[in-house]
């Protein structure tokens, strides 16, 4: 297990559990518990400042979103992600994000519209500079902007859950699309879409961005 403590979480009037799932979350997110890491509750919940009832809920929850595996009487650790899982994971954010678009489209406000087309001209930006990282941070940023206009809580609870899962599994992600000029130019051809509020163009551009068309 990593000799980094984790800091004491302070949950400001927020859920307990929320807050230390989140804590856990960032800290495999970030390679603070590396995958591999053994996480033992006791240790956890000293660091974090907190019982060890709230840490094994975060935990069971890790476990469902595939960031953390257990083997009864075994071993409880963080889950170490493969090309399959990482391409499975690309297919699924692919797919989601077409259909959080195609619903935010038609309900975002003006202001909604111009801060998601922010977040695609970071993208545009991160891909002319043929920065993976970057394409999947602001990305990110898109994906939760663009969630949040749907105004369905459907889709933002699922996300909210499969977040940092998501982040995690991507973090050694390469473009299906190599080339930076041609992957570029796809993403602008999204960004004018979004632009449109034309929801079926921008659905079938950010699936041919990713060569899932």
């Amino acid at each position: 297990m990593t000799t980094v403590p984790l800091m004491p979480v302070d949950p400001h009037g927020t859920v307990l559990g929320d807050e230390v799932y989140r804590a856990i979350g960032a800290a495999i997110l970030h390679g603070h518990l590396e995958p591999g890491a053994h996480l033992r509750d006791h240790e956890l919940a000293k660091w974090l400042g907190v019982s060890r009832t709230p840490v094994r809920e975060a935990l069971q929850r890790l476990e469902r979103t595939g960031l953390v595996e257990v083997a009864p009487n075994r071993y409880t650790r963080v889950s170490i992600p493969d090309a399959k899982l990482i391409a499975e994971t690309h297919e699924f954010a692919v797919y989601a994000m077409g259909n959080v678009v195609r619903a935010a489209l038609g309900r975002c406000t003006d202001d909604e519209l111009a801060e998601a087309l922010g977040h695609i001209d970071a993208v545009i930006e991160a891909s002319r500079a043929d920065d993976h990282a970057g394409i999947v941070r602001s990305s990110a940023d898109l994906f939760e902007t663009m969630t949040k206009a749907t105004r369905n809580r459907a889709f933002l609870r699922l996300m909210n859950e499969a977040e940092i899962a998501i982040l995690r599994n991507l973090r050694g992600w390469h473009p299906l699309m190599e080339c930076p000029i041609a992957r570029t130019e796809a993403y602008l051809a999204f960004r004018d879409a979004v632009a449109a509020r034309d929801r079926d163009a921008a659905e079938g551009a950010l699936r041919a961005v990713h060569s899932l068309a």
